[in-house]
């Protein structure tokens, strides 16, 4: 069929992959920062959208699209960008978790009487980087601004309609839809009540389009796809399916699956998304992930991550009986937002270096298998699971993961999944639009190379391990799970 494009345009930079339409493989590619500069100690919270259309430019120049027939394009999730009456920003887009909105998030749950009512509604309990809860802070904090937004879109749905010129027509898709806190995964609809709760009006939304849609054609013929956000683009790029989780090992850690119904949780810890193919993304994220292994390695004096590992493999499952609950920050599964790390099992013979960091692995790993624990306890298949981010390289991860999640453990080559999610769906839009490919089956790329790890016979040490950390998280946190 030819050549598509993917591009990824991330908190920090654009990326664009062009591939081979019929297997996906990678031909070219393009990479370039958006031209802002982070102030000192993190990313801004308001950026000025150009900015991601000037690295898109620069990433795609030196003909890299020549040949390129259709274009997907994936961005990072929660970016609001509040347009007036005209179509011009009313004020800089508001991205990433913002914590100045942590208070309106507080109050739109107050506003709907509970967590339970807004997991029941849209699928997940306003945080601060959600663009309801932005459009709250709007309200509050910038009244005229807010008086004068008369539509909303997010990253991919901004970048999509400048691509094809600003028409009229403005689309979304039903994963970056499912993230904003006023559209349900499980209805299929905007929730406009909600919008008008957080912002004091109503203004135009996207119109939701279909996985394999295209969001229309360039005036020189490009066919620019739906779009969606960062996580199902890579998802999407993976190529996982049902029977799969993915766990994200950030400084916070990330538990998704694809599920083929919508789960709305009263508790609020599964945040319900929908994916890139027309099925569901249930998300568990725990507060503490690679902080427990960066806050083990200082307190060692070790320079890495790398260092840690290495010490951590001198010891054996069950680090001589110690026992690290990693909730250093506070914790969101179990919802435990005052709590701190504990450690247990301290005796003579267990009061070495190699132990604390076996344990600091363990304990890391088994908070995300309890996070995993939430989503097979709703019904979730999974049979494996594809371990993503830096730290999954680590030694002590991969010795560890399989036996304490109890499944086949997939450690994907690193490359940019999202970028080639994206290009995945331009490749499904594009072979619909010509009568090649079902609507309801993307097309077959190739699966990503990785390495496979099995729990074999470390399985009863591993789920020894996971025993131990349940006993001592439930006599210090009772009933957390409940």
């Amino acid at each position: 069929m030819g050549i598509v494009a993917g591009l990824d345009s991330s908190p920090e930079f654009t990326r664009i992959v062009v591939c081979d339409t019929d297997t996906g493989a990678v031909l070219r590619q393009g990479y370039a920062p958006h031209p802002v500069d982070p102030p000192e100690g993190g990313r801004p919270s308001d950026i000025d959208p150009q900015a991601w259309l000037l690295s898109l430019g620069e990433a795609a120049g030196g003909g890299l699209l020549e040949g390129v027939q259709a274009i997907g394009v994936s961005a990072q999730q929660h970016a609001l960008i509040p347009l007036d009456a005209h179509g011009n920003t009313v004020r800089p887009a508001l991205v990433g978790g913002d914590r100045r909105a942590q208070v309106a998030a507080a109050d739109l749950v107050d506003a709907l009487g509970s967590r339970e009512a807004w997991a029941h509604a849209v699928g997940c309990v306003p945080g601060a980087a959600q663009p309801v809860t932005k459009l709250r802070w709007l309200a509050r904090n910038e009244p005229e601004n807010a008086r004068r937004t008369a539509a909303l879109l997010q990253a991919h749905d901004w970048l999509v309609w400048q691509l094809l010129g600003r028409p009229a027509r403005r689309t979304t898709d039903r994963g970056g839809a499912s993230g904003t806190g006023y559209w349900s995964a499980t209805t299929g609809v905007y929730r406009p009540d909600l919008v008008e709760l957080a912002l004091g009006h109503q203004a135009m939304l996207p119109e939701v389009i279909g996985p394999s849609e295209a969001a229309g054609t360039t005036p020189e013929g490009l066919l620019i796809s739906a779009g969606t956000g960062e996580t199902m683009a890579a998802a999407f790029g993976l190529g996982i399916g049902l029977g799969d989780a993915v766990v994200s090992l950030g400084a916070s850690g990330s538990v998704m699956a694809v599920h083929p119904e919508a789960l709305a949780d009263q508790s609020g810890m599964i945040t319900s998304l929908a994916d890139a193919t027309g099925m569901h993304l249930p998300v568990v994220t725990t507060q503490n992930a690679v902080r427990t292994l960066r806050g083990t390695a200082e307190l060692l004096g070790l320079p890495d991550l790398e260092g840690l590992s290495e010490l951590a493999m001198k010891s054996t499952p069950g680090a001589h009986g110690l026992v690290l609950l990693p909730y250093l920050e506070g914790e969101r599964t179990p919802n435990l937002p005052h709590a701190a790390g504990t450690l247990t099992g301290l005796r003579r013979e267990s009061m070495k270096p190699e132990h604390l960091a076996r344990a600091a692995f363990e304990g890391m790993l088994c908070g995300l298998a309890d996070a995993l624990d939430v989503l097979r306890g709703r019904g979730v298949e999974v049979r494996r699971i594809f371990l993503l981010g830096p730290a999954a390289e680590l030694p002590a991860v991969q010795a560890a993961a399989p036996s304490l999640f109890g499944a086949q453990v997939v450690v994907p080559q690193p490359a940019d999944y999202t970028a080639i999610g994206a290009a995945r769906q331009a490749a499904w839009a594009l072979g619909v639009s010509r009568g090649t490919l079902d609507p309801r089956t993307p097309p077959a790329w190739q699966g990503a190379a990785a390495q496979v790890l099995e729990p074999g016979e470390e399985l009863a040490a591993g789920q020894a391990v996971r025993q131990q950390f349940t006993a001592v998280r439930e006599q210090t946190h009772p009933g957390a799970f409940q």
